[in-house]
């Protein structure tokens, strides 16, 4: 005589089959603790980015205007002479910017790997001034710069009455400054990461290449610093974007002038937007800064992309 299987049995099986509401729960809670956080980036980010993007096909002024204009205000922004300034300037500080914090960070991070005495507090010393913002720094450097009131007067009071450096206030020298106190205040960090990066490197590897009888500088130039490609591309990639975006440290530092000698894109866009209000002009002029970070950024990805499948 065959068993049948009970009904208790077999319903607990069909139910046991089945999600639970506390499985359901805990399948749907990190959706729904996402969910404002992605909703309110979709709006706040990509939303007015597509807003700027469209007024600045407008003749948009003091207020919003949604008539369509075309071209206009990109055709006014290029003929626009302080527009070509910031793009100079924006180049010129980008690329020492970079290539500064790059070369100083670099160095820190050789130096510190050598394991020297105090090098937990040397590289606190280092890394302080990213703890200020570019606020505190610009308002700091514009003190030190000053030259009625800075590094010019100093020397001048050590006996030196002919030393000039009135960087601050010369229109030719003015986004040098800018320079000098972005390095400053970003090498620090640029240290860490090589430093950080310099540490993760195989000591059996230098130490093979020392029993070959390879110098520690020929070491470090054809072994370890080609290894650290990938902290060099971060490295670039976060510097970019500060350089991009300094708009802080130009306004405590220039103030984008004297005139508009130190001008960026990003003070250009505050200017016309808010100053001179002409709207328009400057969405149209944060549309083009946007072109920049892509054209910066999607190459760098791309060569990386490509590295990583190739190796």
């Amino acid at each position: 005589m065959n068993a049948t299987p009970s009904p208790t049995v077999g319903s607990f099986s069909t139910n046991s089959s089945r999600p639970s509401l506390l499985d359901r729960v805990e399948h749907f809670l990190p959706k729904l603790v996402l969910a404002p956080t992605f909703v309110g980036a979709l709006i706040f980010i990509y939303g007015f980015i597509l807003w700027t993007g469209y007024l600045s096909f407008t003749p948009s002024r003091m207020l919003p205007n949604y008539e369509f204009a075309g071209w206009v205000q990109y055709q006014a922004l290029f003929d626009n002479e302080r527009w070509w300034v910031a793009l100079k300037n924006l180049a010129l500080f980008g690329g020492l910017f970079i290539f500064g914090c790059l070369a100083i960070g670099l160095t820190l991070a050789i130096l510190l790997d050598q394991k020297i005495r105090g090098e937990g507090f040397i590289r606190s010393v280092y890394l302080y001034p990213m703890a200020l913002s570019f606020v505190v720094t610009g308002t700091a450097w514009k003190w030190i710069l000053n030259p009625g009131l800075g590094i010019e007067k100093l020397v001048r009071d050590f006996g030196f009455p002919d030393f000039t450096f009135d960087w601050l206030t010369n229109s030719d020298m003015s986004i040098y400054t800018v320079v000098i106190a972005g390095v400053w205040q970003s090498s620090g960090f640029i240290m860490a990461m090589f430093l950080a990066g310099l540490r993760g490197v195989d000591d059996s590897i230098i130490k093979a290449a020392q029993v070959d009888g390879a110098s520690l500088p020929t070491i470090y130039w054809r072994i370890i610093i080609p290894s650290l490609r990938p902290v060099f591309f971060s490295s670039v990639m976060i510097l970019s974007h500060i350089a991009i975006k300094s708009f802080d440290l130009v306004m405590a530092l220039t103030g984008g002038g004297p005139g508009f000698s130190s001008d960026t894109p990003a003070t250009f866009m505050y200017t016309f937007s808010f100053t001179r209000n002409q709207i328009g002009m400057g969405a149209a002029s944060a549309m083009m800064m946007l072109m920049i970070v892509a054209a910066v950024v999607v190459p760098f990805m791309y060569s990386e992309l490509r590295s990583s499948r190739r190796g």
